[in-house]
């Protein structure tokens, strides 16, 4: 079976999706959710891997990120992410076998829809951004907890940066590449920047990507269609989940994965990744390829 994937267009009713596909079209339906600054060839290792296992995998662009579609409607709050992987699982025709795996975005989009009675998905697989109950659970003193804090608002800082109109659009020329070398410290991101920019061609599909970050502190509400499953994303998850954490990651420090163990179902698990970074599908591909397989395949 090629490695190469195909290219697939799915209409959704309030935007398209662009996504690279492997795989036949009769297998159990596996979508794999991006992050940021990324884009759905980060899956170029564990798509083929599945597909060799008779999955039918599926990665999205998500929205705004070309060649899928910047949405009409402007909204980027999580429900709406949420609510256009629930719109992959039904337009491509999913049933109960299908697996959803996320990682940095693409894992909070993963994580609220593990959190959702009516998910479609049977497993869950997460990257790098825990599910937010784990991320507030007091696992340690109160002293290390201030020093967690101190050092998360520092790694943090580009959160703040994206909130600047125009001038944050201008410089991910600049940014993207130091976000890549701080997060995943040793890689090299040459392989990945050419997909990432390729995904982030102009201002508008910039100002998109950044979009993700300010609707989480404007105080515009998520529009009605999305507000169901915007309720979720803060939830702790009811469907069995995979966890994966990067022991270097710069962006999230693997601290925060203490009290992840004790907010996920029975049947769930938790691994951390020695050597990788933020990017750790791409870093050490094998070994969570090998994760993933195990987890997805009981």
């Amino acid at each position: 079976m090629s490695s190469e994937p195909r290219r697939i267009d799915i209409a959704l009713p309030e935007l398209r999706l662009a996504a690279l596909a492997w795989g036949s079209d009769d297998g159990p339906l596996a979508v794999l959710v991006h992050g940021y600054p990324d884009s759905a060839w980060s899956w170029r290792h564990l798509g083929p891997a599945l597909a060799e296992q008779g999955f039918r995998v599926v990665a999205p662009f998500t929205r705004g990120y070309a060649p899928s579609d910047i949405p009409a409607d402007g909204d980027y709050h999580v429900g709406a992410l949420m609510h256009d992987i629930v719109g992959v699982h039904r337009e491509l025709g999913g049933d109960d076998r299908a697996v959803l795996v996320g990682h940095d975005w693409g894992a909070v989009t993963a994580n609220g829809i593990a959190a959702w009675p009516r998910s479609p998905f049977r497993r869950v697989v997460s990257m790098a951004v825990p599910p937010v109950p784990a991320m507030t659970r007091s696992v340690a003193s109160p002293a290390q907890t201030v020093r967690m804090l101190a050092r998360q608002a520092r790694m943090s800082w580009y959160m703040a940066y994206n909130q600047v109109p125009r001038l944050a659009e201008a410089s991910l020329d600049r940014l993207i590449p130091r976000l890549w070398r701080d997060w995943s410290p040793g890689h090299d991101p040459s392989g990945d920047l050419p997909h990432v920019f390729d995904a982030l061609p102009d201002r508008d599909h910039r100002r998109a990507a950044l979009g993700y970050y300010r609707a989480q502190v404007r105080p515009r509400r998520p529009q009605a269609r999305y507000r169901e499953l915007q309720d979720f994303w803060l939830k702790g998850p009811i469907v069995p989940m995979l966890y994966l954490h990067g022991a270097d990651d710069g962006c999230m420090q693997v601290g925060y994965t203490r009290g992840v163990r004790d907010v996920l179902p029975e049947g769930s698990a938790v691994e951390i990744v020695a050597g990788a970074g933020h990017f750790l599908q791409v870093e050490r591909p094998e070994e969570v390829n090998r994760l993933v397989l195990d987890f997805v395949g009981r």
